[in-house]
């Protein structure tokens, strides 16, 4: 749909500045920065200059420019001390490209812009006069003539939802945030903690229920959120992917804007006071990321210059049957110096702490979702993509190298060998992995009756037979509760209290099982209907004495992962778990211990799986000779029973130069306790 926004197009013509940094810039500030610049010809309405040299576009095309965008989409300067704009666009295969806007009445052939002579593909140009704020799309004449109208893929800035152009925009803001960026390698590491609160922009919180296309904005966002994620102890929050996307219903995963914060919810820079705010109330902040596939939108990526320039051409790979869309051709340099440079443009200039990084098990397998005859081998006979897998490790190595203090985690669902182990120990390179088979055993575990559990143990105890393979993050997301799946407190077996107590029992699990934490919004008070992203979640429910205190417990179980050492300060080595009884699976009393660095710090978990209280339950430990309960689901205050508890604990010492005591415990139906 090619039309503009005339409000948009004039919020900013005054505004000038040097690409991404704002201030007035002349032509000399440009000469400093890029070795080859020029222009011609300065009556024409596009001027014949350059913000690119050769070594750049021999990085561009070996795949190795980590920062393209600084160079192609749109850049406000000044040449000759005349104000416009820059444009830079790769479309290999076209025959023109012309800018159209507002500026121009979106006339299709008044500003050509020039192919470069090197055979790069590069089309590129200065427009006089063409300042911030303005609509525009590139007219793209392609490959046996196909004429598309394409938005801009290196755009910062995109018209809001129907309109699909781009908006020319330097980003400027000053961050606020510098304490947190100065301290946050100890806020990110794998020996901190870690607890991941995943949100969905568009739904969280709206202003009308009632109203699907209203949202609150980043700002009113943010001032609910923030001091949302401090009482609920989160260390770290989520987004579901925010670069710009047309279709409300693919959640964010199938995006066109890729260098774009979605303008539901406000301007780029209204994005970045928002991560600024959570950084400097202590919050990290982590985007989800979707470098497996792509839409087939006509202003998108998709036959960008009437040929397969960002997919594969073959589509045993360059189609993915599971989401109607298009893969990334991760074998040509271009396409790989648009995706690295993607990545790292968030943390440069959003400050971000970490990518979630989408479907890496498609990207990995050749075969992923394809039936025999549906592909085709790779040239060393395997089902793996080998040019996805050099993609991965680029990636990773990039963007550890140029901040070393945040975190890549990959949602990877199948038993692919060292992904989150160093590329030089022959692994992807990730900081962390899902662990989606500790998800699942333990969903399918919490549904059944629990005098079933007896007969389940081992499926329950099954994570920690491969946890030290990888660095684990578990996570209850959004793919939980949907499409069928209900949300997590219908999960749990039953009566309404049984239900509550059984959602206790598995947060309390959660939160003291090695690794790190991810929360689907809404899980955390227990809401009652699946998600829904039309809507916000069902807020009204903490009006109930049930919901609010299970929102309690979550919250102190947060707060004691990030308190207590033994829960996270050896949450990824075999030092800090171990079994302390197993063997008691008629009555599935499950008990372990978290250690720390410290002996002293240690912590004893048991988790009684039936409602059948039990009383006086003996239980031997080594190492401290007094042991207090710090935590107990059962409480009141978490809309427990309050009837079980163990304020002061007997203890008999059964070996003293073992320092190994007996201890008797009353331990609550369907419910965890905490020793320290």
């Amino acid at each position: 749909m090619t039309s503009g926004s005339d409000k948009a197009a004039n919020s900013g013509n005054s505004h000038n500045g040097t690409p991404e940094k704002g201030g007035a810039a002349s032509l000399g500030d440009a000469e400093r920065k890029y070795e080859d610049v020029h222009f011609v010809d300065s009556a024409r309405p596009v001027w014949n200059y350059s913000l690119l040299n050769d070594e750049v576009i021999r990085n561009f095309q070996q795949g190795t420019l980590y920062n393209a965008y600084e160079y192609f989409g749109n850049k406000q300067i000044s040449v000759l001390d005349t104000p416009g704009t820059y444009f830079a666009v790769w479309a290999p295969n076209a025959t023109r490209v012309t800018v159209i806007g507002n500026f121009n009445d979106w006339s299709k052939f008044s500003h050509d812009l020039f192919v470069r002579l090197d055979q790069s593909g590069i089309w590129e140009g200065f427009i006089p006069n063409v300042n911030r704020g303005e609509s525009y799309k590139y007219h793209i004449t392609g490959f046996k003539g196909m004429i598309q109208d394409k938005g801009d893929p290196y755009a910062h800035f995109w018209e809001h939802k129907p309109l699909t152009a781009t908006i020319a925009w330097n980003l400027e803001y000053e961050w606020m945030d510098g304490d947190w960026m100065k301290k946050r390698k100890k806020h990110n590491a794998l020996d901190a903690p870690f607890s991941v609160y995943e949100v969905h922009l568009a739904s969280w919180m709206r202003p009308d229920k009632s109203n699907e296309d209203l949202y609150f904005s980043y700002g009113q966002i943010a001032e609910r959120l923030v001091p949302y994620c401090k009482k609920m102890g989160f260390t770290h929050v989520e987004f579901m992917p925010v670069m710009e996307y047309p279709f409300d219903g693919s959640w964010g995963y199938q995006g066109t804007g890729y260098f774009a914060p979605t303008s539901r919810f406000g301007q780029p820079e209204e994005f970045m006071a928002m991560i600024d705010l959570l950084h400097r109330e202590g919050i990290g902040v982590i985007l989800d990321w979707v470098p497996s596939h792509f839409p087939y939108d006509t202003h998108g990526l998709f036959m960008f210059d009437g040929t397969h320039t960002y997919e594969y051409a073959d589509m045993r790979k360059g189609y993915h049957p599971d989401w109607n869309s298009y893969i990334f051709n991760y074998g040509r340099g271009e396409v790989r110096s648009f995706l690295i440079s993607n990545a790292r443009f968030w943390f440069d200039r959003f400050h971000i702490d970490g990518i979630r990084v989408d479907a890496v098990s498609s990207m990995l397998r050749l075969d992923y979702s394809r039936k025999a005859g549906e592909w085709e081998p790779n040239s060393l006979g395997g089902n793996g993509n080998l040019e996805a897998i050099a993609f991965i490790k680029d990636l990773n190595m990039a963007i550890y190298r140029d901040f070393p203090d945040v975190q890549t985690i990959a949602e990877e669902a199948t038993d692919w060998p060292g992904v989150s182990r160093p590329t030089w120990q022959d692994g992807l390179g990730f900081g962390m992995k899902w662990m989606m088979g500790w998800m699942h055993d333990t969903l399918r575990y919490f549904k059944q009756d629990p005098w079933f559990r007896q007969f389940q143990q081992d499926q329950f105890s099954f994570s920690m037979m491969y946890y030290y393979d990888e660095n684990f993050m578990l996570p209850l997301s959004h793919d939980e509760v949907v499409h069928g799946k209900s949300p997590m407190i219908y999960k749990m077996p039953g009566d309404e209290w049984q239900k509550f107590a059984n959602l206790r029992l598995l947060y309390t699990y959660m939160f003291t099982h090695p690794g790190s934490k991810l929360l689907f919004m809404g899980n955390e008070f227990g809401q009652t209907s699946e998600w829904n992203y039309k809507t916000e979640l069902d807020w009204h429910l903490l009006q109930h004495e049930s919901h609010r205190k299970l929102q309690a417990c979550v919250s102190v179980l947060s707060h004691l992962y990030r308190e207590k050492p033994a829960l996270h300060e050896l949450q990824f080595e075999p030092g800090g778990f171990e079994w302390v009884d197993l063997n008691h699976r008629e009555e599935s009393v499950i008990s372990f211990r978290r250690k720390g660095k410290k002996a002293e710090d240690d912590i004893v978990v048991i988790l009684n799986m039936t409602p059948v209280v039990r009383k006086d339950w003996p239980l031997q430990l080594v190492g401290k000779t007094t042991w207090k309960e710090i935590f107990n689901s059962d409480s009141v205050d978490y809309w427990g029973t309050g009837d079980v508890y163990n304020p002061d604990i007997p203890m008999n010492l059964v070996d003293k130069k073992n320092k190994k005591v007996e201890i008797k415990l009353q331990l609550p139906p369907l419910g965890g306790v905490i020793l320290i």
